[in-house]
């Protein structure tokens, strides 16, 4: 199966990238709504401004086996978050972006092919949430170039479904966290009593998008919502259910 944003024209991809950037303008592309003119520098709640930070980039085998392969996952960490917790393992990027190197465009479709040429199985952007509008430039221009991987949209949950509608076509495999079932913890540990509400929104918005996980015949990753497959100890209807609103 070729990837879903290989369908796309280079203007059509450029229009997505353009439409997600416009959100910076008064950025409203997470559930925090923040409102600061990124386009112009200023930092929102993820403390990133109009350029992406990329705190490392490389093949990773930390992942879950269908997602590794023989080469590994190309992962691209980026530094920031729109999240917060309070207990994240990667307090040290997540909440200090200067731990990485920001990245224009072009340098961030460089990475993406550097990880293709050296044997990734798929491109992995942890913590995109923030960056979409900048993940969406680096794809129009890596795409044209030969980019031919499977993109992992791996997040926190926390994800507005209007900014989802703009990677309808492009992500292959959504990998959200469902972190907090009740408000109250979700205040308590991350600043975000919304939690339950936005995550289950994002997740449905998710699986319409690609549907249940499906795997090759080497039983790796390659569409759909990660985790919600016929083999899961959790279906959908009933992670679903377990996150309260």
């Amino acid at each position: 199966m070729k990837p879903g944003y290989t369908h796309l024209t280079s203007n059509e991809l450029t229009s997505r990238a353009n439409q997600a950037l416009d959100l910076l303008a008064e950025c409203n592309l997470c559930p925090r709504q923040c409102r600061v003119n990124r386009l112009e520098g200023q930092p929102g709640y993820c403390r990133t401004g109009r350029l992406a930070t990329v705190a490392a980039a490389h093949l990773h085998f930390g992942e879950e086996s269908p997602l590794v392969g023989r080469h590994g996952s190309g992962t691209i960490f980026f530094a920031g978050c729109n999240l917060g917790c309070v207990f994240c393992q990667n307090f040290d990027i997540s909440h200090d972006p200067s731990q990485g190197h920001t990245v224009h465009a072009e340098q961030l479709s460089t990475i993406m092919l550097e990880l293709q040429a050296q044997g990734a199985l798929n491109i992995n952007l942890v913590t995109p949430s923030h960056v979409v509008p900048q993940i969406l430039e680096a794809l129009s221009l890596a795409a044209p170039q030969g980019l031919n991987l499977p993109l992992v949209y791996n997040s926190s949950g926390y994800d507005l479904v209007q900014t989802l509608y703009l990677l309808e076509g492009i992500v292959d495999i959504y990998m959200p966290d469902a972190k907090f079932f009740h408000p109250e913890p979700a205040r308590t540990y991350c600043q975000a009593e919304d939690y339950p509400q936005r995550a289950r929104e994002a997740i449905l918005e998710m699986h319409r998008q690609i549907g249940d996980l499906t795997t090759d015949s080497e039983g790796l990753a390659v569409h759909g919502l990660w985790r919600i497959d016929p083999g899961s100890s959790l279906r959908l209807k009933d992670l679903l259910q377990k996150i309260n609103i």
